[in-house]
C-alpha cells in the first residue's frame, strides 16, 4: 500500500511549554507514539536584549495556534465513466479544482460498470464512502453525478448554479481547524492544529491519495467513444487517526510504490461522515494519459 499508516509516528501536544507536558497515549492504534518536540510559532514572553528582539530558545515558549487563512471548501464529486449524465459534472469539477478557495475531488463509483464500461480509474472504496453519506444524510438511495459539499449538503453535480451557491453558503458557515499538510518521497507529515472552542470533538482524519490529472478514452458504455479529462481523482482513502480537538501531529511514511505525481488531501471530519471542520491539500500538478484497455 502507499501509505504505511502501521509503522505512524503520532504526537498529541497536551499543552504547556515543558517536556514534562507531553502526554503519551497507552496504545495508538497506528504504532508506537513518541514524544518529540512539536511544532512552534515564535512567540517571545520578554524579549531577552536590549533590541527588543527574542534571540534564546527560551523564548520558543508555545504551540502553534494562531489562526491561518480561511480554508477552503471541500467539495467531493461521485462520478463514473459509465453515466452519460457525469461530464458535464467532472467538467464543472475540473474548474473548482483550479480554485484556491475550494479543495475539489473527483470519486469515481463502481456501480455503473454493469452498463458494459469498466470504469478505469473507480475503486470500492470510493462506492463505500458515499453509500455512509447516503446512510446519514438520509437520500434514500446514491447516484451520479452527486456532489457532497462540506459533508453536509449535496447537489447534482451539473447544476453549477445550485452547486455554487451551496458551495457560498457553506464557505460562510464553515468550521476552520488548522490543517497543514507536506510530502517528499518518503513521509508524509500532516498536523492539526487545536479547537478554538477547546471543547472535545470526535472527528476521523481521512487521507486522500489523489491524481491531480487524468485523461482517459472511453470505449464503450454510455459515454463510448468520449475523450474525458479528470482532476484530483481519488485512487485511495483511509482513515489515519482521531482528532479530539488538541493538536495532533501524524508522521506517515511512504512505500516505495508511492508515484511521485500524487497528491493528497486530508480531511478532519466529525463522526466520520459529517460536517467537515478542517482540511489541506498537498498537490503535484502532472498530468498523464489513462488508455482504454487492449481488447
Amino acid at each position: 500500500m502507499p501509505f504505511d499508516a502501521g509503522s505512524a509516528t503520532i504526537r498529541i501536544w497536551a499543552g504547556g511549554s515543558s517536556r514534562s507536558d507531553w502526554k503519551v497515549p497507552r496504545a495508538a492504534p497506528y504504532g508506537a507514539v513518541h514524544a518529540k518536540q512539536p511544532q512552534f510559532c515564535r512567540r517571545r514572553s520578554q524579549p531577552d536584549r536590549a533590541d527588543g528582539h527574542c534571540h534564546s530558545g527560551l523564548c520558543w515558549t508555545q504551540p502553534c495556534t494562531e489562526t491561518k487563512a480561511k480554508r477552503p471548501v471541500v467539495v467531493e464529486l461521485y462520478t463514473s465513466q459509465g453515466c452519460s449524465s457525469c461530464p458535464p459534472a467532472d467538467a464543472f469539477l475540473g474548474q473548482l479544482a483550479s480554485r484556491k478557495d475550494v479543495l475539489a475531488i473527483s470519486l469515481p463509483v463502481t456501480y455503473w460498470d454493469m452498463l458494459g464500461w469498466k470504469d478505469t480509474l473507480a475503486s470500492e472504496a470510493n462506492t463505500r464512502r458515499q453509500k455512509a453519506y447516503d446512510r446519514v444524510l438520509g437520500r434514500g438511495g446514491i447516484y451520479t453525478p452527486q456532489m457532497i459539499v462540506e459533508g453536509v449538503s449535496d447537489v447534482i453535480g451539473s447544476r453549477e448554479q445550485v452547486a455554487e451557491s451551496v458551495i457560498a453558503a457553506r464557505a460562510a458557515d464553515m468550521q476552520t481547524v488548522p490543517v497543514d499538510v507536506d510530502a517528499t518521497r518518503r513521509q508524509v507529515h500532516i498536523t492539526i492544529g487545536p479547537a478554538a472552542d477547546h471543547s472535545e470533538h470526535g472527528a476521523t482524519i481521512w487521507m486522500f491519495r489523489i491524481l491531480p490529472k487524468v485523461t482517459v478514452s472511453i470505449g464503450d458504455g454510455e459515454n463510448s467513444g468520449r475523450t474525458i479529462n479528470y482532476r484530483n481523482v481519488v485512487r485511495e482513502v483511509r482513515a489515519i487517526g482521531m482528532w479530539k480537538g488538541p493538536p495532533v501531529i501524524l508522521d506517515l511514511p511512504r512505500s516505495e510504490e508511492a508515484a511521485p505525481h500524487e497528491g493528497i488531501a486530508v480531511v478532519v471530519q466529525e463522526g466520520g461522515y459529517g460536517r467537515i471542520v478542517g482540511a489541506a491539500l498537498f498537490e503535484r500538478p502532472v498530468s498523464y494519459l489513462v488508455r482504454q484497455p487492449d481488447g
